[in-house]
């Protein structure tokens, strides 16, 4: 199996994951500031659909984000974090206002360009150096940047389920992910 090829089936169980944890989701869960540093439900999810956004079209092609381009104003937002400092969007997760459903719009575009990203990536191009010196990254290789847009998807989905746990909801879907072949079967 190619290298792009298990990204692409990673992504898309990660997705899947995400999207599922979220389902059943309140709009009364969406903006509530849990205790501690943490961000809301919503602003989280926001959180992982952007940087997906910012990793796959803007510092692994080159190219406008999706939410500064075609869907600019569609996002589910009420505004857009600050982008020269995508690390520290505290104050913005704690103020942006999240229409939930057109979120999920755009996080299905983002998800299918990623996907189409994939589809054509070769293996290759995994190697190849990014500059990431503004952002205190040095020049790491592609492979870098994608496993850590994967990390965040991850990571993020159990803190969104976590936060959902907190409220009184079930986190994960049930089951998470397919149920493993036996031997026998």
């Amino acid at each position: 199996m190619q290298a792009t090829t298990l990204l692409r089936q990673q992504f898309r169980e990660f997705h899947q994951l995400l999207e599922g944890t979220l389902s059943g989701v309140t709009l009364d869960q969406v903006h509530p500031v849990p205790p501690g540093t943490a961000n809301p439900i919503g602003a989280t999810y926001a959180h992982v659909v952007l940087w997906e956004d910012m990793g796959v079209h803007g510092l692994l092609q080159g190219r406008p984000l999706l939410s500064a381009g075609s869907w600019a104003g569609r996002t589910g937002l009420s505004e857009l974090p600050p982008l020269d400092r995508p690390g520290h969007w505290e104050d913005w997760g704690r103020r942006v206002r999240v229409d939930l459903a057109a979120l999920r719009g755009y996080a299905e575009a983002v998800y299918e360009d990623t996907d189409g990203y994939f589809a054509t990536l070769s293996d290759g191009e995994l190697e190849r150096e990014i500059d990431l010196t503004a952002m205190g990254f040095g020049r790491p290789g592609a492979a870098w940047v994608i496993a850590n847009m994967l990390q965040n998807v991850a990571l993020h989905c159990g803190e969104i389920a976590v936060l959902k746990g907190l409220q009184g909801d079930s986190g994960y879907p049930v089951p998470v992910g397919r149920p493993r072949e036996t031997a026998a079967g």
